[in-house]
């Protein structure tokens, strides 16, 4: 029994080790849940005029993949590149353009508006300066948040004391909406309904509503924009891409996710259809804030 004892001990030994594999820190599947290559991500870029990556604004990774992400698909055709952001406002365009051609600090683009998120340094800045660097233009999407206080506290009824704005920092009055939108639904739900609570989900609209405009804006004709938000924003294909069948719907939309899962040997069930394409990372990734 003894003289057997060092086998044992051997093959025991090496089936631990086959079990702890190298851990992954992230994985790419499919709507339906099916493990893909990256390879295959960027070809269906190909058949894309607009990527949607939505993010989780403090994971450290995601903003890693944005960055990977949106050097491969300047990769992949002769198609004009732009870059949108959630991140900045309409208002902030000038101010963002002066900054990124050096002729202002990143302290004065802070003054501007509602000023800059308080990753900017880490998880933004890299992907614009690399995009003013590669001749990709660089634009803020998001509606100014003094109009999506106005829609939280009025409806959209109040931006009629602002239309000398519409078409220019949010889009043309009025603002389509349906209160049905599964999103939309449930920020109703989260606010317990009532008066106070309907507006609730007016205000995310008319960021969405303002994101997708600018995108079409902006988008070259023949070209193609790659652009970050947060993953709410186009989830489920709601949000901005239902906005942009609104202005737009010729515009073929791909749309990327990052989610956050104990592991990412398989996608939970709960994020299938969550986008086309869906980035899962462990939950126990570093953030940035």
């Amino acid at each position: 029994m003894h003289r057997f004892f060092p086998l044992t001990l051997l093959l025991l030994t090496s089936q631990l080790l086959m079990a702890q594999k190298l851990p992954q820190a992230y994985n790419l599947f499919d709507a339906k849940g099916k493990e893909k290559k990256y390879r295959k991500l960027i070809k269906a870029v190909e058949d894309a005029d607009v990527i949607l990556f939505g993010e989780a604004h403090n994971d450290a990774l995601g903003h890693w993949l944005q960055n990977v992400v949106i050097r491969d698909v300047a990769a992949v055709d002769n198609r004009p590149l732009a870059l949108g952001l959630e991140m900045f406002e309409t208002d902030q365009q000038a101010a963002l353009e002066d900054f990124l051609a050096d002729k202002i600090k990143a302290a004065d683009l802070d003054k501007v508006g509602e000023g800059l998120w308080n990753n900017f340094a880490t998880d933004y800045e890299p992907i614009i300066r690399w995009a003013h660097a590669n001749d990709v233009a660089v634009h803020g999407t998001n509606v100014p948040r003094k109009y999506a206080r106005i829609v939280f506290s009025e409806g959209f009824e109040g931006l009629e004391a602002e239309r000398t704005m519409a078409g220019t920092e949010f889009p043309e009055l009025p603002i389509a909406y349906d209160p049905d939108l599964k999103a939309y639904q449930e920020m109703l739900e989260m606010m317990g309904g009532g008066h106070g609570g309907a507006n609730f989900p007016k205000a995310q609209a008319i960021k969405d509503a303002t994101m997708a405009w600018r995108i079409t804006e902006a988008i070259h004709p023949g070209g193609r924009l790659f652009h970050l938000n947060g993953s709410f924003h186009s989830d489920f294909r709601q949000g901005i891409v239902w906005y942009l069948r609104q202005y737009q719907p010729t515009l073929k939309v791909l749309t990327i996710s990052v989610v956050e899962q104990e592991s990412v040997d398989d996608l939970t069930e709960e994020n299938y259809e969550r986008a086309d394409y869906i980035f899962a990372v462990p939950s126990i990734m570093t953030k940035t804030y």
